[in-house]
């Protein structure tokens, strides 16, 4: 069958629909997932969509295909990635998200848990080898049965988190899928919530549902000057990622809320192990071994975190794209609706949650930055600048990390430059403790980009 080989990114199935992504396709991606569930001897696997005008169609046709190979389907409908994932670990150990996250709306794509674990790259690349080939063999006895996961996913989250008082909240789902669910349960802990954009509409009429976007989160503060509501919370589009916007207008990046995860996760945990991704502010890491434990920095990707927090053991990780996975108290996957509650958790012990976030460390930084690049050329300028550092900058002011591209701490801010796995550009980050030392560190990383890549224009990332 000929099918685009891009739509397979490194830790999911993306395209644009029907142009690279149709109900044939989803169908093949079916017969193949499937296949690889059965030589694992996984007979059982759980599906879900978010609210784009294309995931029923999608959704359906993903579904014949397992039907196709012997599977027994488990339809959830219409949730949030992380009922998707709640389903995968509690109903079967498999499961398939028919998503377009927070891409724009004529996209849609596929997130996929295969016994247990969150597949990506060469596993992903396997099952187009199985499309391309054609390679599965089609059998009678598969099936497919409804379930709905929100009562349980309600009454355990209900069950788990704990407020000591009433919080009022304003809670943005940009006609993401996260409306359906989210508000109600923020009510079910004690909240009282004023609602944003709750209709799932996969038009996105109001604004895009990426909260990491400060566009997106206009409406939040907007309501937050207006009312009376003490802290604003957003969702991506299909629910696994949460902004966070205090009383007087200021985004709590995640990485910040790491912090204050770390530190309320440690006090049952003490010596635990925190995970976060390259793009994480350097106050983050003192922030953790303060609390008690021990920072480990890794590559970027919602996958890679979750494979390496299972080696580790790790309580809590997190990425600065907003993904936060609890393994204390939870199961391991990113959801930005449990996260937005153990949030509420901590601060509601507070008269003054606001104060509590913005008292946390900050520094000077730039938003995240890309600089378009040749397919394919990304990771060849990534391996240029890793060699390049070491003769270039002083080793005894700088510490080099070519964990995922090239990260250089000085004692006062770090710079970033390394390869989306996503799309064709370098992801670019610079922080400084001054802005003094924010502008140095920047200049002397794009002097060093000048020498691999000269001319590089640096602009704002779209997502």
């Amino acid at each position: 069958m000929q099918i685009a080989a891009s739509i397979f990114k490194a830790y999911d199935i993306r395209g644009v629909v029907p142009a690279t992504l149709t109900e044939a396709v989803a169908r093949s991606i079916g017969r193949a997932f499937g296949m690889a569930a059965l030589a694992e001897g996984e007979r059982v696997v759980a599906v879900g969509r978010d609210g784009r005008l294309s995931g029923p169609a999608l959704s359906q046709a993903l579904m014949v295909g397992l039907v196709d190979v012997g599977l027994e389907v488990i339809d959830v409908g219409m949730c949030t990635t992380p009922m998707l994932y709640f389903a995968a670990c509690t109903l079967c150990k498999s499961g398939i998200m028919v998503t377009g996250s927070h891409n724009p709306k004529d996209y849609n794509g596929f997130k996929m848990v295969l016994a247990g674990r969150a597949i990506y790259g060469p596993e992903i690349q396997a099952l187009r080898q199985t499309i391309e080939a054609e390679n599965w063999l089609l059998q009678p006895g598969g099936s497919i049965r409804h379930a709905d996961v929100l009562a349980d996913y309600t009454a355990r989250i209900v069950g788990d988190v704990k407020l000591a008082r009433p919080v009022k909240i304003v809670v943005d789902c940009g006609n993401g899928v996260a409306g359906a669910t989210a508000p109600a349960i923020f009510r079910a802990l004690g909240c009282e919530v004023l609602e944003l954009f709750s209709e799932v509409d996969g038009n996105f009429p109001n604004h895009h549902p990426d909260p990491s976007k400060p566009e997106n989160l206009r409406d939040v503060v907007k309501a937050l000057q207006e009312t009376d509501a003490e802290l604003g919370l957003a969702f991506d589009g299909d629910g696994d990622r949460l902004g966070i916007v205090t009383k007087d207008g200021q985004t709590i990046y995640p990485d910040r809320q790491m912090m204050l995860f770390a530190k309320d996760v440690l006090s049952r945990v003490p010596g635990g192990t925190i995970l976060f991704d390259v793009k994480c502010t350097q106050r983050l890491a003192p922030a953790i071994r303060e609390a008690g434990g021990v920072p480990e920095m890794y590559k970027t990707g919602h996958s890679l975190v979750k494979a390496r927090m299972k080696e580790l053991d790790s309580p809590l990780g997190g990425e600065m794209s907003g993904h936060i996975f609890f393994k204390e108290r939870w199961y391991g996957f990113d959801d930005g609706t449990y996260a937005g509650c153990r949030l509420l958790e901590i601060v509601s012990r507070e008269s003054d949650p606001s104060a509590v976030l913005n008292a946390l460390p900050t520094s000077f930084s730039t938003p995240e930055l890309n600089v378009a690049c040749a397919e394919g050329e990304p990771h060849a300028l990534t391996v240029q600048l890793q060699a390049l550092a070491p003769e270039v900058l002083d080793a005894s002011s700088a510490q080099i990390s070519t964990i995922d591209g090239l990260r250089v701490d000085w004692f006062d801010g770090f710079g970033l430059i390394r390869a989306s796995n996503t799309t064709p550009v370098l992801v670019l980050r610079f922080e400084g403790h001054t802005e003094a030392a924010l502008h140095r560190i920047e200049a002397q990383m794009l002097a060093l980009l000048e020498r691999v890549k000269p001319g590089a224009r640096v602009g704002s990332a779209t997502h």
